[in-house]
């Protein structure tokens, strides 16, 4: 196995493994496959943080997604084993969060999508935007710059 080349080590990871579900009429996976890892890991690293779906109820304020965009680098096909990784990359302390994405395959160390997300905050019973509340700000620091 290559070495990982993660952008900013270390980030939070999910491993996925390609399923013939996840295969699309090209014969390699569904691009909203991809989107639905990037929902999975972002999730798993919110809770990692203290941040799941029942603090954010009980907070009232969540974070919805505003703006997505991925980089499709290499396809993959059923049976590659995945690493989807992410990391916060920005936080403006007032009503958006950043995460970024890089998914490598692990046989080969390549990098196959690289992505970021840019969160905003609402309010939970409104849906309208809100500052975020200090717990986010705490919670969803950005890492270090990139290596």
């Amino acid at each position: 196995m290559s070495a990982l080349n993660w952008k900013l080590p270390p980030p939070y990871i999910l491993p996925v493994t390609v399923t013939e579900a996840d295969i699309d009429e090209f014969g390699h996976t569904n691009n909203v496959v991809y989107l639905g890892w990037l929902e999975q890991v972002a999730w798993g690293h919110s809770k990692d943080l203290g941040l799941s779906i029942a603090e954010y109820r009980e907070l009232g304020f969540g974070l919805v997604a505003r703006k997505h965009e991925l980089e499709y680098l290499l396809p993959t096909f059923a049976g590659d084993e995945l690493l989807v990784g992410t990391w916060i990359s920005g936080n403006d302390g007032r009503l958006s969060v950043f995460r970024d994405y890089q998914i490598i395959r692990p046989r080969d160390g390549k990098t196959v999508l690289t992505g970021s997300t840019h969160w905003v905050c609402v309010d939970m019973e409104s849906g309208r935007a809100r500052r975020l509340p200090q717990v986010f700000v705490d919670a969803y620091r950005p890492e270090s710059a990139p290596v």
